[in-house]
């Protein structure tokens, strides 16, 4: 470390980290600790949750290799560069890892992921930035240091916080689909990211319905505020949605999903005038077909909903930290870094007995 820069103690020269090296593959190596500059801060990870992005990057390879992956993570800031003046050693955090700069045409028009600086991945353990959650330190950059961090109560354990980024996005993605209280809203998936919808939307007063092809899932789903959960693999879906809504069809459905078939049946579902918000769908080579009538005649509407908001960071993290979300009742698996690649690979195909997995650091 250079002279400017303040420590926790002794920081090592390496550390391990599960980098992702070939399509499917992470490997646990021994790489360098990321050297903290100027307005920069360094993180010892003490949890990282595994993302469905993580998954679609690493087993569809749509990012290239080598990379630490790895951004829903919390931890304890062990070095610190100069000027920095919002931080001091042994804070607890949890770290974003995109940071809008704030006054751009996108930013402006509350577009934040689409500005250039949030495209700008802030947040590295090595190689090109994509988050680092999966190495045992992790560096924030300056724009991320200073607007991106937030500081975690004693009563908010790592794995707790490890929510914070996620349910950011799902209160963007809840919010963008205007739900209202007393709207019939379902919610295609209940794997993390469907259920986290589920809890969020539940904050709304709307009435719940969910849709998963897993019994277990369904059933998990009607203890987190779903009215009624149906399984979509017997046709019958639309029809079971109708019957609860005088013939209509639902106001709004979340897809969360990241299958083509799943938005042909949310169209389907849905009112006329009604919205359909896709939250899966969001890698590039997926391609979606609907009939155009649904949306030229119906005047359905298709949304789209990626990544997090700056503007909601305060109060959705409140909802973490302040333990509004049932977050921690799906948790299902924790590993050590050690056993990342069994991690992954259930991530990728869950099984009846899987719902979030996080990666704790020893």
């Amino acid at each position: 470390m250079i002279e400017s820069v303040c420590t926790l103690g002794p920081i090592p020269k390496t550390m391990q980290a599960g980098v992702y090296r070939e399509k499917g593959i992470v490997r646990v190596e021994e790489v360098p600790v990321p050297q903290v500059s100027d307005g920069e801060i360094l993180v010892k990870v003490a949890a990282c949750g595994i993302c469905g992005t993580d998954i679609k990057k690493i087993f569809q390879r749509y990012v290239e290799p080598p990379q630490i992956l790895g951004h829903e993570l919390a931890g304890t800031v062990v070095a610190i560069g100069r000027g920095v003046s919002k931080w001091k050693l042994g804070d607890r955090v949890m770290s974003f890892h995109h940071m809008p700069c704030g006054h751009c045409f996108y930013c402006q028009n509350r577009l934040f992921s689409q500005c250039q600086q949030y495209k700008t991945t802030g947040l590295t353990g090595g190689y090109t930035p994509n988050g680092g959650g999966f190495a045992q330190y992790v560096k924030a950059m300056p724009w991320v240091a200073e607007r991106g961090v937030v500081a975690l109560p004693d009563n908010v354990t790592f794995d707790e916080a490890t929510f914070i980024e996620p349910i950011n996005t799902i209160v963007k993605a809840v919010q963008k689909a205007r739900i209202a209280a007393g709207e019939t809203v379902l919610i295609a998936g209940c794997g993390p990211i469907g259920l986290q919808l589920l809890m969020v939307a539940n904050l709304s007063g709307a009435k719940l319905y969910t849709s998963d092809p897993m019994a277990v899932r369904r059933a998990k789903s009607l203890t987190l505020g779903a009215v009624e959960s149906f399984d979509p693999s017997n046709g019958k879906l639309v029809e079971e949605i109708r019957a609860r809504t005088g013939g209509r069809g639902a106001d709004a459905v979340l897809v969360a999903v990241a299958h083509p078939s799943v938005v042909t049946d949310a169209l389907a579902v849905a009112r006329p005038g009604g919205r359909i918000l896709l939250f899966a769908a969001n890698d590039p080579v997926t391609r979606i077909e609907f009939p155009a009538a649904a949306v030229g005649i119906d005047e359905k509407e298709i949304l789209g909903s990626y990544s997090a908001a700056v503007d909601i960071q305060e109060s959705a993290a409140a909802l973490v930290l302040e333990k509004k979300l049932p977050v921690m009742d799906i948790v299902t698996h924790r590993f050590p870094l050690a056993r990342i690649q069994e991690a992954l690979e259930l991530a990728a195909h869950p099984t009846e007995e899987s719902l979030k997995i996080l990666i704790e650091h020893q």
